[in-house]
């Protein structure tokens, strides 16, 4: 018999809220509400949407002093977490042996512990991994006592702002302790959608009156998976298990930005990564394929696992994710090309029920992102 799934605390709200449910990651998910994938992608791209992020995995890490969290960490994650100032968050993933990414995860300097945001479908690896690695004097914590929100879009700020007014002066990448009427909650200005937002941590009990509290303003609608996902591609964010995935690295993944100096060649903390090799040796003379953006020439969406194809019909890459833009207005995808065919408008085709549609390589976002920096 497969396990049930799992639910987060805001389950009974979704089904009041008449959320169509689908499993993901294990849980028991909103794919959509009444409004709409559609409706609901604009509405957080015009005011502002609610997000059940809580199949996510939430975790603390303490230590004799931060700096040696800090180090254990880089001996996982290829970012410098040691300059990490107290109240800022950084991206980061896990690499392998080979140099290709186990997971992406925030990282946040809480003051007197590390605090991470891993993927749900990962969490449970993560935590091990970690675990094995890490001496017997940094203590990982769980934070399954906790929820998560996301809430995004250009409104946001105001509407947070009305219950916790010090939220205002936040920038992308902040993070802080918060009481929200009167529940503690850490927050971080970011999110995946492309827009301002913040992402919030509330212990479970105090959960659903927080949500009902945002969601009593009328610039406030629940938001599902279906235009999670849609919103997060119009930004041109990848989706763990889809865009990367343990035998993408880094480089080809375009995500170089999350390697900072420090951990480069010749930077003060050169590699000491697992696969930092393969990685470094990328950055030095290239990847042999690369993530880019796809806009399709015609109407018809191009969907994962498409393969990309030159006029000849030689393979050269495949699509890993892809649909309809509702901001858009257009189709447009994501996916890997070999090198010589990465550079922005070449032409490439997507292989679709035997017909090629043509697509041209574009820069990403495909969306501006509109965070507060």
């Amino acid at each position: 018999m497969p396990n049930p799934l799992l639910t987060t605390p805001f389950h009974a709200m979704h089904i009041q809220a008449g959320a169509k449910m689908v499993p993901f990651a294990g849980y028991d998910m909103p794919v959509q509400y009444a409004m709409g994938v559609k409706q609901e992608h604009l509405q957080c791209r015009a005011q502002a949407g609610l997000f059940d992020v809580s199949h996510m995995g939430q975790v603390r890490l303490t230590g004799p002093s931060m700096e040696t969290v800090a180090l254990a960490l880089e001996s996982l994650i290829p970012a410098d977490y040691v300059a990490l100032a107290e109240g800022r968050q950084r991206y980061g993933f896990f690499t392998n042996s080979v140099g290709g990414i186990m997971d992406d995860l925030m990282v946040t300097n809480a003051g007197d512990h590390f605090f991470l945001v891993v993927n749900a479908g990962c969490k449970e690896q993560d935590i091990v991994h970690m675990r094995a690695h890490f001496a017997s004097d940094i203590k990982l914590e769980v934070l399954d006592t906790r929820s998560l929100l996301a809430l995004q879009g250009p409104m946001a700020s105001e509407v947070l702002a009305r219950l916790a007014p010090e939220v205002a002066d936040m920038r992308f990448m902040d993070a802080r302790a918060v009481s929200i009427l009167g529940h503690d909650c850490f927050i971080g200005r970011a999110g995946y959608t492309g827009e301002d937002g913040f992402e919030i941590s509330v212990a479970n009990d105090r959960a659903e009156a927080l949500a009902a509290s945002l969601l009593a303003f009328d610039e406030v609608e629940w938001i599902g998976l279906g235009a999670r996902d849609s919103l997060r591609l119009e930004a041109g964010l990848c989706l763990y298990g889809h865009d990367l995935k343990p035998d993408t690295t880094p480089i080809s993944a375009n995500l170089a930005w999350g390697i900072q100096k420090s951990r480069r060649a010749g930077g003060d903390r050169e590699g000491g990564f697992p696969g930092a090799d393969v990685v470094l040796g990328e950055m030095a003379n290239g990847p042999k394929r690369r993530r880019v953006g796809l806009l399709p020439e015609g109407k018809a969406p191009v969907r994962e696992a498409v393969e990309l194809v030159t006029a000849q019909g030689d393979v050269i890459g495949v699509v890993t994710s892809g649909g309809f833009g509702p901001s858009l207005g257009a189709p447009l995808a994501m996916g890997y090309v070999d090198l010589t065919y990465a550079a922005i408008d070449t032409q490439v085709f997507a292989l679709v029920r035997g017909k090629q549609l043509p697509c041209r390589v574009c820069k990403m976002p495909f969306v501006e992102q509109t965070y507060r920096r």
